[in-house]
């Protein structure tokens, strides 16, 4: 199978891999806020939309891949079923975007009455609420501490896809500047070859037209010769025929 049919193949497979994960952590942004743990969803959040973002990421860089290996499929109908399913990512993406803003405003929505209701029960007195507090703010900040530590891996995963994603932008400009190349290499062996063929007749011609001038001008002292022997013959029997007629050689005689 051509090689750039099979990764367009790996393609499909991690655009739907991709797409799922990336559904399921916009549902977990919109059911954020809902078990009613306000504080503690709230600082889950950001690691939830790091992770959704890093998907949309992920798809980005699939619908730009598919882009550049639609023009080099071997057939016009894999080319156009390429561009038409291009086209359904783009469409799906657009709308896993909105799905994904639209959780995020549910989300909010959900950790700002989880927060109130908890407000109001740690407002209120007795025992329950102390522990409460002393439990909220324990859990507070060892969630804070995760929630540092796991944006730092998201940014640095990010960076590392971008820089995978630059890396085989610069491979992929690589491959087809050697496609270029090859084809330039293969064109100028053609002009080379007609280029030595045209010289080789060239010379001939040149050959051919020293030889066509050289039996010219023996042509031409041979005709030269001839007429000077025939006049030479004609002087010649004119003057013998004066001789046996005894006429005198000249007209003064």
């Amino acid at each position: 199978m051509d090689e750039v049919v099979v990764a367009v193949d790996n393609a499909k497979k991690e655009w739907d891999q991709t797409f799922v994960q990336t559904q399921e952590h916009v549902r977990a942004i919109e059911s954020c806020g809902k078990s009613g743990k306000g504080t503690e969803e709230a600082n889950s959040l950001p690691r939830l939309n790091g992770a959704a973002q890093d998907g949309m990421a992920v798809l980005r860089s699939l619908q730009f891949k598919l882009d550049l290996l639609a023009q080099q499929l071997p057939t016009e109908e894999e080319v156009q079923s390429a561009n038409a399913i291009l086209k359904s990512w783009k469409e799906q993406y657009q709308s896993l975007h909105m799905s994904l803003r639209n959780a995020n405003l549910q989300a909010k929505s959900n950790i700002q009455k989880a927060a109130r209701e908890e407000r109001e029960l740690l407002l209120g007195g007795g025992e329950e609420s102390t522990i409460r507090r002393r439990n909220l703010q324990t859990k507070a900040g060892m969630t804070s501490a995760a929630e540092s530590i796991t944006e730092s891996l998201r940014r640095t995963r990010q960076l590392m896809v971008q820089e995978v994603e630059r890396s085989a932008s610069t491979l992929e400009t690589f491959d087809q500047s050697t496609s270029v190349l090859k084809k330039a290499e293969s064109e100028y062996k053609g002009h080379r070859s007609l280029l030595m063929r045209t010289r080789r007749l060239l010379s001939t011609m040149r050959r051919q037209d020293v030889l066509d001038r050289v039996i010219m001008v023996i042509g031409f002292l041979v005709f030269i010769s001839a007429v000077l022997y025939v006049v030479s013959k004609r002087v010649g029997l004119l003057t013998l025929q004066r001789k046996v007629l005894g006429l005198p050689l000249n007209r003064d005689q």
